[in-house]
C-alpha cells in the first residue's frame, strides 16, 4: 500500500516515513502546499496523513482542494493544533480522522487500519482468489488453508495482485504501486520479486503475458 505523508517537519517527516515503510507501507513524503497540491496519482494512494501548519499555506485548504477535484483517498490530520474547533473543521472539509501530536506510533497504525476497513469491501474483507485468502489488517495470507509466511514486500505485491486479480499488471504499474517515488526503481527487481512469490503460492497462478507484464489467476 502507498500512502502520502505531507509533513514539514525536517526530523518529523522522515523519521515517521521511516517507521511506516517498516510497517510494510510504501510512504511518499511531501514537505509543503504546493508540493501536496500538486501531487500526482493521489487515486493511487490508500490513504493520505496531512499536517495542518504548512511553510507556504493552510493543510485544509489542500485538503479542501483535493475534495472539490474529487479525490476520495482517505485523510488523517495529523497537527500539533487540536482545538475542538480545529477538529471539526477539519472532519467537515473532508477529513477522515483527526489526530494530535504527539500520537503513539501504535495508535495512529490503528487508525490507519481502521479507515481501510471502512472503505468498503476491497479493502476491508478478506480478499480470495482462488485457493488464496488475504486478509489486509491483519496481514495474514493462505494458501488452501495453510498459512504462507511472506516477506513485506511479497505480501504488499500479491495484494497487488489479488485487488486487480484477472488484470494485467506491468513491471512499472508494480514498481509504481510498491515502490515510493524517490526510492530507486529497477525492473529486474519485479521480475526477482515476482519469482520468489511465485515459489511461494505456485508458478501457475502468475501468468506472464511477454510484452505486458502479469496476471494472477484463481
Amino acid at each position: 500500500m502507498r500512502l502520502l505523508l505531507v509533513e514539514d517537519d525536517v526530523e518529523l517527516g522522515p523519521r515517521l516515513a521511516g517507521r511506516l515503510r517498516s510497517a510494510g507501507f510504501a510512504v511518499d513524503l511531501a514537505c509543503s502546499k504546493d508540493e501536496a497540491e500538486n501531487w500526482p496519482d493521489l487515486d493511487k494512494m490508500s490513504a493520505i496523513i496531512l499536517d495542518l501548519r504548512l511553510p507556504d499555506g493552510d493543510g485544509l485548504d489542500v485538503l479542501c482542494d483535493w475534495r472539490k477535484s474529487g479525490v476520495k483517498t482517505p485523510v488523517i490530520i495529523l497537527t500539533a493544533h487540536g482545538s475542538w474547533q480545529e477538529k471539526v473543521e477539519g472532519l467537515n472539509t473532508g477529513a477522515d480522522d483527526f489526530v494530535v501530536k504527539p500520537v503513539r506510533f501504535e495508535e495512529l497504525l490503528a487508525r490507519l487500519n481502521a479507515q481501510f476497513r471502512r472503505q468498503g469491501n476491497a479493502r476491508s474483507s478478506k480478499l480470495e482468489v482462488g485457493a488464496l485468502v488475504l486478509d489486509p489488517p491483519t496481514r495474514n495470507v493462505e494458501l488452501a488453508g495453510e498459512a504462507l509466511s511472506l516477506s513485506k514486500q511479497e505480501f504488499r505485491l500479491l495484494l497487488l495482485f489479488m485487488r486487480r486479480a484477472g488484470q494485467v499488471l506491468s513491471q512499472a504499474d508494480i514498481l509504481e504501486n510498491l515502490y515510493e517515488l524517490e526510492a530507486e526503481r529497477e525492473l529486474n527487481t519485479v521480475e526477482v520479486l515476482v519469482g520468489r512469490l511465485r515459489r511461494k503460492i505456485g508458478k501457475q497462478r502468475i501468468e506472464t503475458l511477454r510484452g505486458m507484464g502479469y496476471r494472477l489467476v484463481a
